[in-house]
């Protein structure tokens, strides 16, 4: 894709903005926060979740921007593919923990019947309103995690558009304030998308135990399927 760059700082900090709002919207990021947010009990805290996956994403442009501006150098093809690997492995990993989760924890269960001299098997869903991945309880480690994510996700050659828009800028103060201004876009564009996505999964925590139940299912396969195409496409 090519952009027409803007002639003036301020115009350049503006695409930076827009270019971090898009940025938020990838699948493989969407994919991993539904993960996160599906166990989260509030409207609130599912925007956390964004929020500091937006603040993990960020400190990792930060450190990778300042290593290209101040080296005049680019990422490894190797590295970057082998970084974007890792991320489909995470996805993969975050989207396995949550289908384990739910069958710990009263979400999917099996269940074995016996119907006219026949066994029939059955999946059967349980209350599971007040089951989520325990995170709530500790909030450091609740923060944690979404943040981890943000910063693989930072460092996986997500920010490909952004580097190379960086080797365009002259001015390293310029640039510096470019990647500040992508991430600040991409923590509004999070936010934004983890609060949407964390509504539906509230509802149906606090009326319909079976619809929450298939959501975070949903978040947890959506995870697994994207991480393996992901691979499969570095593959």
């Amino acid at each position: 894709m090519s952009l027409a760059m803007p002639d003036s700082a301020l115009g350049l900090l503006l695409l930076g903005f827009v270019l971090g709002l898009r940025h938020a919207l990838d699948v493989d990021h969407l994919a991993a926060v539904s993960t996160i947010v599906s166990g989260r009990r509030s409207v609130g805290s599912a925007s956390l979740v964004g929020a500091l996956w937006g603040l993990g994403h960020t400190a990792a442009l930060l450190v990778v921007g300042l290593l290209v501006i101040g080296l005049h150098g680019e990422i490894p093809p190797g590295v970057a593919r082998g970084l974007e690997l890792g991320v489909a492995v995470m996805l993969v990993g975050l989207g396995t923990n949550l289908l384990w989760t739910l069958s710990r924890g009263g979400g999917i269960h099996v269940h074995g019947h016996a119907h006219g001299g026949r066994e029939h098997v059955h999946f059967h869903v349980h209350d599971a309103a007040h089951v989520d991945d325990g995170d709530h309880h500790h909030p450091v480690r609740a923060a944690r995690r979404p943040f981890a994510v943000g910063v693989v996700h930072g460092l996986a050659g997500s920010a490909a558009l952004m580097l190379a828009i960086l080797a365009t800028i002259p001015s390293p103060s310029l640039a510096v304030a470019y990647i500040v201004v992508f991430g600040v876009g991409s923590v509004a564009g999070m936010v934004a998308m983890s609060t949407l996505l964390g509504l539906p999964l509230v509802l149906a925590a606090e009326r319909f135990a079976r619809a929450d139940a298939v959501l975070r299912t949903c978040a947890g396969v959506g995870s697994i399927v994207v991480g393996i195409a992901l691979g499969w496409r570095l593959a």
